[in-house]
């Protein structure tokens, strides 16, 4: 499926997405990671206004072995099935409130208990360290799961970096992780060109230099490590007798094509694995709603999508 050219014209309401995104100040190249975070946090309160804000049953914080994180469970009583959220922005930015509106929806529509996972950022706490806050943050709910959702399910999700993670979860706990959702992950940090990485590297939103300083924060030492250690590139992992998969792609997203590559790999050994590509939409489209409705009704298919595929693992 994957080619030099997306299948279908870029939304068009998403122009005014990208004329935004170009009229920020400064540019990943100069801007520090502070300023990288505060730039973040600003585009999110926009693009989340409090009005839109999805309404859920209860959200607390929480204590995930020593990892902070947030429980938002549904209205009523359950019980649920519980989803460990890992969130994106590189590596660096992002953290639990930044995200609030996709938990949150994700929560409601999917009718899941969301453990969303505050895991430690790059360049102050490079890589491996997201990755073992990840996998201590699941292991603590797979042990806590009759005070979280209520349920013996436990999935994992994450969009961009926090796809990342999540897949990197996956992989690490297959005994305890029921089904797996990559919202446009990265997949891989190792030597192999990916075709939408050039076609889609300028002009889209998540830019080259963008995608170069994350990298560049989140292994600065990147001689000192192995680009094929499957916790930086799950797609280089055993991915025989992983847990189901969804994985999302857009088609004007760099990360497209080891996204799709991830679901064919995963397909050929044999693991239950559904691609949702979205060929109008750019990288990031979850969080734009409020200006696209394309992006707006891709996010409420991806939380659907992600009910069905909790619904059909519950039953066994």
């Amino acid at each position: 499926m994957s080619s030099d050219v997306p299948s279908e014209p870029l939304d068009p309401t998403l122009e005014r997405v990208l004329a935004m995104m170009r009229k920020a100040p400064g540019s990943s190249g100069d801007l520090d990671a502070a300023s990288l975070r505060e730039l973040t946090r600003t585009s999110m309160r926009f693009l989340s206004p409090p009005e839109r804000r999805p309404e859920v049953g209860v959200v607390r914080g929480v204590d995930a072995g020593g990892v902070p994180a947030r429980l938002f469970t549904p209205e009523g009583t359950g019980p649920w099935p519980t989803v460990l959220h890992l969130h994106g922005g590189g590596f660096v930015t992002g953290d639990l409130d930044t995200y609030d509106h996709t938990i949150r929806r994700l929560c409601r529509d999917a009718e899941a208990a969301v453990l969303s996972v505050d895991y430690r950022l790059a360049p102050e706490h490079p890589f491996p360290a997201g990755v073992e806050d990840a996998i201590r943050a699941a292991r603590w709910a797979a042990d806590h799961l009759a005070d979280l959702g209520g349920t013996d399910v436990l999935a994992v999700s994450g969009d961009s970096a926090g796809g990342n993670l999540a897949a990197v979860v996956a992989q690490e706990l297959r005994e305890v992780i029921a089904a797996q959702v990559l919202i446009y992950p990265v997949l891989d940090h190792g030597r192999r060109a990916y075709a939408s990485r050039k076609a889609n590297g300028s002009g889209y939103g998540l830019e080259r230099d963008q995608m170069s300083f994350y990298r560049t924060a989140y292994l600065p030492d990147e001689g000192a490590v192995d680009l094929d250690d499957p916790r930086l590139s799950p797609i280089v992992g055993d991915l025989a007798g992983l847990p189901p998969a969804l994985v999302v792609t857009a088609g004007y997203d760099p990360l497209r094509d080891e996204g799709e590559a991830y679901v064919a790999a995963l397909c050929e050994v044999g693991v239950e694995a559904e691609l949702l590509r979205f060929g109008s939409l750019v990288h990031g489209f979850t969080e734009m709603g409020v200006l696209s409705e394309a992006c707006d009704l891709a996010h409420a298919e991806i939380v659907e999508r992600t009910r069905l595929l909790l619904a059909r693992v519950s039953a066994g």
